[in-house]
């Protein structure tokens, strides 16, 4: 019987993951990478001071200044990058009583 491959003994590093107010909120674009892609928008986002970058093929965002978010991201040599379909409004429990 086969069971899930593995990837050798290396343990997968887990997602990083953020949360906290959206202080600030700017649009790049569209860019076309390549013909038949669809354009690209490069969102430049300040969460608790840090800088995050998230590209996406859509316009605007679910998000706006001021409200609080969730999301996975990744650390690379050119800074912090939001992980496609991550980034959402942080929901609180205490809220909603």
């Amino acid at each position: 019987m086969a069971s899930g491959f593995r990837r050798g003994k290396q343990q997968r590093a887990p997602k990083l993951e953020a949360r906290g107010e959206l202080q600030s909120l700017e649009r790049e674009g569209p860019f076309k990478e390549w013909l038949g892609m669809p354009d690209l928008y490069r969102f430049q986002l300040v969460v608790e001071g840090e800088a995050y970058s998230y590209q996406t093929e859509d316009a605007e965002l679910a998000v706006s200044v001021g409200d609080r978010v969730v999301f996975r991201y990744k650390e690379t040599k050119a800074g912090k990058w939001v992980d496609r379909r991550s980034l959402a409004k942080a929901i609180d429990p205490s809220d909603y009583q």
